[in-house]
């Protein structure tokens, strides 16, 4: 009898049936999905939603406490800080994500040249990974955005680089093991040329590890740009960024205006906690092993 395909209509609701089961069956997962929708929510809707302007100053409200006015006080020229820790998440995000997308498509790309026909193409690729990661990668982040300017842009390419040795190796690893595995060589008999082998049945079974290694590299990548910021490498000021508002209010600690550093290192530590929860979640959605 011959099997009927399924109709895209189908696939859609199959794939939606599949992640909600994924998010039912893991708490933790929800709650991380949960939060990440807060984020992006923040990120999309912040700017609009804010109470105050970000960038505008008053003088007679500087370094004011936590109040009912301002939930998050203000800093030493007066600005709200609530409204600048809400608008800077689509920022740092928007460098996240970017940067991630960005080594990830090309380790991939790399990685499965290097792992599927091996030869020079192997050989080059992994001198060049180990010249990047030869370097303390923070450090070789510093170097190129000092090289190129600090611009968003520049960050985000920085942030690239450093992260994608991670995708390379880890693509190179999962289809070298699988280039020769039964289901490969069948795809080949039945007349898919290697690139078809190579996209629609070997990469996708490397996709699991990969999602986890993806929701921690958003973590990282956050961390990079906020560090870059903190040692004036990134985004100038007055943009409103977490790593440039921990950088100021680190000033003011001593003086009591905890406020100042508190909150934006907050709002980066959640967004740091809630990436490295999407891990296991993300893993269970790609994995093919675990679709009924």
């Amino acid at each position: 009898m011959t099997e009927i395909p399924l109709q895209p209509a189908a696939k859609t609701q199959g794939s939606l049936d599949h992640v909600f089961y994924v998010l039912k069956a893991n708490p933790v997962t929800l709650i991380a999905f949960a939060m990440f929708a807060l984020l992006i929510f923040s990120a999309v809707f912040g700017p609009a939603l804010v109470p105050y302007d970000p960038l505008a100053t008053n003088a007679s409200n500087a370094l004011q406490p936590p109040s009912a006015a301002h939930w998050f006080g203000t800093d030493n020229v007066g600005r709200d800080m609530f409204s600048r820790v809400i608008v800077a998440t689509r920022l740092d995000l928007s460098i996240s994500v970017a940067a991630v997308a960005l080594s990830f498509v090309v380790g991939s790309v790399l990685g499965c040249i290097a792992g599927y026909w091996g030869g020079w193409p192997d050989i080059i690729l992994n001198r060049f990974l180990d010249t990047i990661m030869a370097f303390p990668l923070f450090v070789l982040a510093m170097g190129i955005v000092a090289a190129l300017g600090n611009t968003i842009e520049n960050i985000i390419y920085a942030t690239a680089i450093i992260n994608m040795p991670f995708y390379a190796r880890l693509v190179r690893a999962e289809v070298n093991i699988r280039r020769d595995a039964g289901f490969a060589r069948a795809a080949k008999l039945a007349g898919n040329s290697d690139l078809r082998v190579l996209a629609f049945h070997i990469f996708p079974n490397a996709l699991p590890p990969m999602m986890v290694q993806v929701s921690l590299n958003l973590g990282w990548a956050i961390l990079n740009a906020a560090g870059l910021s903190f040692i004036g490498l990134g985004v100038s000021p007055p943009t409103a960024e977490w790593g440039i508002m921990v950088a100021e209010g680190a000033n003011f600690i001593v003086s009591g205006e905890w406020w100042l550093a508190v909150f934006p290192g907050l709002w980066l530590m959640i967004a740091v906690f809630t990436f490295n929860l999407l891990g296991d979640g993300l893993r269970d959605i790609v994995d093919p092993r675990k679709r009924s």
